[in-house]
């Protein structure tokens, strides 16, 4: 894998042993586009796999990056690809829900991509908006399988439905918050 844009565009990213669904290159170079310019943005994100969503955040400018992911057995691979990014950046190896609850702050934008099987995603959303983990105006995205979207079908309490974007069987899913800071 590579990064797709941004001051590190075109560095390798290792993807670590073990189970893991990295988010496909075309996937990442939409988002970021859509996303435009992050700086001063604080980037999470969750379920990390290998780090590249957060490198590619922090290749456009977000700063502090935070990554969370439960996998030991992805610390080391993890740490390789941050080798050579200067921006903040920390990686918490936790479970997301222990994560949600020892949060350091709130995001400007919060990425979450669980494992497809993994269930009850809208509830981990709801807990992100409950927690007020976004900041007033801030982004949560959450990368699911399409056979997963009619469960996306309702409102999240505080939270404005944007727009879903799809990549063959991929979606993403885009809020943003309504809180005030």
């Amino acid at each position: 894998m590579r990064i797709t844009g941004g001051k590190y565009v075109r560095r390798n990213i290792e993807c670590p042993k073990g189970v893991i669904r990295p988010a496909m290159d075309r996937m990442r170079e939409s988002l970021f586009a859509h996303l435009g310019p992050l700086d001063g943005d604080s980037f999470l994100d969750l379920f990390s796999g290998s780090g590249c969503v957060a490198i590619e955040a922090a290749s456009r400018g977000a700063e502090p990056i935070h990554l969370v992911e439960m996998d030991r057995g992805k610390k080391e691979t993890i740490e390789k690809n941050l080798s050579f990014v200067k921006e903040e950046k920390k990686l918490f190896m936790m479970d997301v829900m222990r994560f949600l609850e020892l949060a350091p702050m709130r995001y400007s934008i919060i990425y979450a991509d669980p494992p497809f099987n993994m269930e009850k995603k809208v509830e981990l959303a709801r807990k992100i908006a409950r927690k007020k983990l976004l900041k007033a105006g801030g982004l949560f995205i959450i990368h699911y399988p399409e056979e997963e979207r009619e469960l996306w079908s309702g409102e999240i309490e505080g939270w404005t439905f944007q727009e879903e974007r799809k990549y063959g069987r991929s979606i993403l899913r885009f809020y943003k918050s309504d809180s005030e800071d």
